[in-house]
């Protein structure tokens, strides 16, 4: 539920303060592509680009780094951790991209945090607790074809419009077996290749780590079986 305001509410700021026209905006899709599935919160395509935003609904203290997996919230004296939205959102846009049939470099990663939250660390220029609207608007190079929005508007619209009530549970289900993959990396979606530490207290042991390495450093441990 907390969640879903924290969508609503965004939602509610981009539909006030955002250009219709400029902006067309899909909220709350499942896009499936090679077999992956990824729930996005919102999406804005425009002549700038095609902004993916994740929004946190959050209280207390945020404490992460941009390369950390994990992030932490501290609240009434507690740890709590989360997957480190930046990476999360990463994931999205490669889907996207991959969907879309376009670069990369034609998303912009925005992660919102709605809610009584503080952020104790130094955070990206696109992770955000305000200024919504005035950090979407002061992108302003020019990244799509008129045509182009169009299109990738059009047909994320028609594939949500498509989509049926088991894609939410088709993509929990999805998660789980990304997560307990050997595969393929669970935050980003790359291959797993076995590699061997070279230092540390588990020196010499095998373990799997992310082909994408150094930009995801997720690893996991190699059970004796």
């Amino acid at each position: 539920m907390k969640g879903f305001f924290g969508e609503l509410i965004v939602s509610f700021f981009g539909w006030l303060f955002l250009d219709k026209d400029i902006y067309k905006k899909i909220n709350n899709i499942t896009v499936w592509e090679n077999g992956s599935s990824t729930q996005v919160d919102h999406i804005l395509v425009s002549m700038y680009g095609i902004f993916v935003v994740e929004t946190k609904n959050y209280s207390g203290w945020i404490y992460g780094h941009q390369d950390q997996a994990n992030w932490t919230q501290v609240i009434y004296g507690k740890k709590y951790s989360f997957q480190n939205p930046l990476k999360q959102n990463y994931r999205h846009i490669k889907i996207l991209s991959d969907f879309l049939n376009l670069d990369t470099d034609k998303f912009h990663s925005v992660i919102m945090f709605i809610g009584e939250s503080k952020f104790k660390t130094p955070m990206p220029a696109n992770v955000l607790d305000r200024g919504y609207t005035a950090h979407i608007i002061s992108k302003r190079s020019f990244l799509l074809h008129t045509e182009q929005v169009e299109q990738c508007f059009r047909k994320l619209k028609q594939y949500k419009e498509r989509s049926s009530y088991d894609d939410r549970s088709n993509h929990i289900y999805s998660l789980k077996q990304r997560h307990n993959s050997v595969t393929n990396c669970p935050k980003c979606g790359a291959k797993l290749v076995k590699r061997t530490a070279k230092r540390g207290k588990n020196c010499g042991e095998q373990f799997l780590g992310c082909s994408g390495y150094p930009r995801c450093k997720f690893t996991r441990h190699l059970t004796n079986n």
